[in-house]
């Protein structure tokens, strides 16, 4: 516990923010440019759905981490409700702007892999609704930590949403299992996965790219915030002077 909070100190975390932005940045856009590569090129179209499968390489990364970037809010929420510290304030707010771009994205994407495979750009099933739902969450959590921070306002209520708004990842994570729709069921688990290894491997490529590419704009979010709140104390301590 003791390292984490020197972790959570702004200028330590600055110290090892700093290098690591860059790194994560073009080592994701390396991977990211790789995998779509591989896929676009290198993989077999799909005995079904032909070439329109190919989307999937960005389709399953944007989903991934439309809801591993609200579970990072959680995250981030709960530590800031328990241990009260700022720095994890200003990860949930730095995370919720990306979120919701990759949570948009994902409908987006899906979208537009549903048009030629059901026939339709949208269907309110289980899995699409909450995401859509989970879009929407992302984007009254960016109102209302603004208008929080514009009030003067501590930084609890926003974490409670963020809390409060994480009751929608199991249920998107389950609604192909819970509801029977156009939604396909679960391609890829854990152990195993129904998607033939012959397409399926670039799709690390992207995840991974995606992710380090998600953490560093995170980085530099945070690093931007921090700097705004030290020009602010500066601009107030002068103001007193």
């Amino acid at each position: 516990m003791a390292s984490l909070h020197a972790f959570a100190n702004p200028a330590r975390f600055l110290k090892i923010a700093r290098p690591l932005t860059g790194w994560l940045f073009w080592t994701g856009a390396a991977l990211i440019a790789f995998g779509c590569w591989a896929g676009l090129t290198q993989t077999p179209p799909d005995y079904l759905q032909g070439d329109s499968v190919r989307i999937l390489y960005i389709h399953v990364p944007t989903a991934w981490l439309g809801m591993g970037g609200w579970s990072g809010i959680a995250l981030s929420s709960i530590a800031y409700l328990v241990w009260r510290h700022p720095l994890a304030n200003v990860a949930a707010r730095a995370i919720a702007v990306p979120g919701a771009m990759f949570a948009a994205l994902c409908l987006m994407t899906g979208s537009i892999w549903g048009r030629p495979t059901w026939g339709t750009w949208w269907q309110w099933d289980g899995r699409l609704t909450s995401m859509l739902l989970l879009f929407f969450v992302y984007l009254g959590y960016i109102g209302l930590a603004r208008a929080d921070r514009e009030q003067g306002g501590d930084g609890r209520i926003p974490a409670l949403f963020g809390v409060a708004g994480s009751v929608l990842l199991p249920i998107i994570r389950y609604s192909v299992v819970w509801w029977n729709t156009l939604h396909q069921g679960e391609s890829i688990g854990l152990a195993s996965s129904t998607i033939d290894g012959s397409m399926l491997w670039p799709l690390g490529f992207t995840l991974a790219g995606f992710s380090l590419f998600f953490a560093a704009v995170v980085l530099m979010r945070m690093r931007d915030m921090l700097a705004r709140a030290r020009n602010e104390a500066r601009l107030r301590r002068m103001a007193r002077a």
